[in-house]
């Protein structure tokens, strides 16, 4: 994947790049509005949704066909890129499907859920010759852009200790609501579902982690998987860090921080969904601190707004343009990070990565 499109597979800049939404859940929404505002670009051509009352509304709500299964879809709908808004663990065959018919994909996170149907997402598509995108639109926040680049620049020095926390909440109305939440075969739970941006900040903010150590819990709520859970994590530079996650916050979502203590400064980004910088405290000043101020944003919603800048990125690498910023490989190190917590609170004892060589 650490190549530019063939040739046969760029598409060029005098026609739009023909997109269907799969999955016409909550998610999609973020989906729809990031294509309304590339429609220099992208032309929705169709949707789709085993749901008869979901899919009629969107398709009437975007005026495209609906398809009601996806291999009517990729056999009826001409159709460059397929965006998966579907249960993480349907990702893995749909994505299989659109490879073989030649379709590039992107998916929600998490791409599976489990480590081989992962790992077969990726290899299809190679050998398809065809683009999986692993959506990460959170890294485009403007706080964590901010602290990326402090990372990048060395700023803090040796990093020392790292905190993660999401205290969020999911009543039981909310996995009621449709039969795949909270299971183990379509879903995943707190860590896999809500949590999964977050555990991507380990590696992409931090580095290559060394080791993970988790306990779950299923706490109040009548699901398979977990409502709450603790992972401490081991990096290779030698910091320590710890994510903290319950989907049992009373009586609101509370919190979605990410605290960096480093040799040389100090960083913590709060709010419902490191939306604040709450502290922001380093030995030197540099021009960006400036930014600082201007870098928080008020909002209600845990997705964010950086769908937009995504699929920009999608669109350039699909133009030839550009190399995407989160593609299959990039999805399976949040995937690795997660099969290993679960792998640890089933086990009881530390895992160390990688899984496989």
């Amino acid at each position: 994947m650490g190549e530019i499109l063939k040739m046969d597979r760029i598409i060029t800049n005098d026609r739009k790049i023909k997109i269907a939404v799969v999955g016409c859940g909550r998610i999609s929404a973020k989906h729809f509005e990031a294509i309304k505002k590339h429609e220099g670009d992208l032309v929705l051509v169709a949707v789709c949704d085993s749901n008869p009352e979901r899919l009629e509304q969107a398709s009437m709500e975007w005026g495209v066909p609906g398809y009601a299964d996806m291999r009517s879809l990729l056999r009826e709908a001409d159709v460059d890129l397929a965006v998966l808004c579907t249960p993480s663990g349907i990702h893995p065959a749909q994505a299989l499907r659109c490879a073989h018919e030649g379709c590039h994909v992107m998916t929600e996170k998490p791409m599976a859920t489990r480590w081989q149907d992962g790992l077969k997402m990726v290899r299809a598509c190679d050998e398809a010759g065809v683009r999986l995108f692993v959506v990460k639109q959170n890294r485009h926040n403007s706080t964590l852009k901010l602290l990326k680049k402090t990372v990048r620049d060395g700023r803090f020095g040796n990093i020392f200790l790292v905190q993660i926390n999401v205290f969020w909440t999911r009543p039981q109305a909310y996995y009621d609501s449709d039969d795949w939440r909270g299971t183990w075969e379509f879903d995943g739970g707190a860590l896999m579902n809500q949590a999964s941006h977050y555990i991507d900040l380990l590696d992409w903010l931090i580095g290559p982690v060394e080791s993970v150590q988790a306990m779950t819990a299923t706490l109040d709520r009548k699901i398979e998987v977990e409502d709450t859970a603790v992972m401490n994590v081991r990096w290779r530079s030698g910091a320590l860090g710890s994510v903290a996650v319950t989907m049992l916050t009373y009586p609101r979502n509370l919190e979605g921080s990410v605290t960096v203590i480093g040799e040389h400064g100090t960083v913590k980004l709060g709010g419902v969904a490191v939306n604040e910088i709450q502290h922001w405290e380093f030995e030197d000043e540099r021009p960006e601190d400036a930014l600082v101020a201007q870098a928080s944003y008020e909002t209600s919603s845990v997705y964010g707004f950086g769908h937009p800048a995504y699929y920009a990125n999608v669109i350039n690498t699909l133009r030839g343009e550009a190399e995407p910023e989160t593609d299959g490989r990039e999805g399976l190190h949040s995937l690795e990070l997660l099969i290993a917590a679960y792998l640890s609170a089933r086990d009881g004892g530390k895992v160390s990565l990688p899984l496989e060589y």
